[in-house]
């Protein structure tokens, strides 16, 4: 799972910066590697030898746990994700509802990097964070209490019975426009990226980091991308499941024990083609939107999402 989600981690980056640079107009990563592949390795061996300063005045403890956390958190939600039929890791009832829950904590974390950095930077980026998470947090759980109510029995296969049109995206488009939004407000994305923004706030909670640590921020921020689009593959897009009415993937391949396997194999490149593809959404956003104000970010939160949600 951890060599899985590493390489996931390695191809986000890659995708992302191959986009950005086609949408600028610009050449990419093209040096480490065939098509710069390899640049995001090269980018992480880096990090792991820059040196790692600590704040004189700050709070060692707090400063060394937050990105910890904020990893370890986001890490652990990946333990409920179902890349395939009953390929899961914790094949647990209330999985989705556990990821939210699991996914509040990673605010803490930075909230208490600001804290114990003693900077006035880093302590506004760190409560900007947990002022954005509380607000898109509702949203967020409201959406997914209307799919898990809409779906009566498995939220994948409930959506196979009549293919690419029996997809939740279709069925409840408001609701996929405001889980989007969401999910792009906690991983704090552009326009979200307030507890991070560099004109404001140097690099926010990750202006004393260096080194290792700064890694960790920058793992965490594209776990929790990669997470999100997971969750929109498997909540709204269908899963591991084809685009065929009335025809599931373990149901077709599931004839020998060979075709199990060979069904397992589909289902997750199913799962992850749909995943990159949604990818190019946030991607895009970033050098297509402004930056929201923070009364914006909140007044959005509040005052549209969560009665639209509410609503949905």
């Amino acid at each position: 799972l951890v060599l899985g989600i590493t390489i996931g981690v390695l191809v986000i980056v890659w995708l992302e910066r191959e986009i950005s640079a086609g949408i600028q107009q610009r050449i990419g990563p093209e040096y480490a590697g065939p098509l710069g592949i390899l640049q995001a390795l090269a980018d992480g061996t880096k990090l792991l030898f820059k040196e790692n300063l600590l704040p004189s005045r700050g709070d060692i403890r707090l400063f060394s746990i937050g990105p910890s956390i904020a990893v370890i958190s986001i890490l652990l939600s990946y333990s409920v994700i179902p890349f395939g039929y009953h390929l899961v890791l914790a094949d647990l009832s209330i999985g989705v509802f556990l990821w939210i829950a699991i996914s509040s904590i990673a605010p803490l974390g930075l909230l208490m990097s600001g804290y114990g950095s003693n900077n006035k930077y880093s302590f506004l980026g760190g409560l900007r964070a947990a002022a954005q998470s509380i607000s898109y947090e509702i949203p967020l759980t409201l959406c997914v209490l209307s799919i898990s109510l809409s779906s009566t029995v498995d939220i994948v296969e409930a959506q196979s019975k009549y293919g690419f049109w029996g997809w939740n995206v279709w069925r409840q488009p408001i609701g996929f426009i405001v889980f989007l939004i969401s999910s792009l407000a906690e991983c704090e994305r552009l326009p979200f990226d307030l507890p991070e923004a560099e004109e404001e706030l140097v690099a926010g909670y990750q202006t004393e980091y260096s080194g290792i640590k700064f890694g960790l921020f920058y793992v965490a921020s594209y776990l929790n991308l990669l997470l999100s689009a997971l969750f929109v593959t498997v909540l709204y897009l269908g899963g591991w499941n084809l685009s065929i009415p009335y025809i599931s993937v373990p149901d077709f391949f599931d004839i020998t024990r060979v075709g199990k396997v060979f069904g397992t194999i589909i289902g997750i490149f199913i799962t992850l083609a749909k995943t990159y593809l949604f990818l190019f959404i946030p991607i895009a956003t970033r050098w297509t939107l402004p930056r929201l104000r923070m009364d914006q970010l909140l007044n959005l939160g509040w005052k549209f999402l969560l009665p639209i949600s509410l609503g949905n």
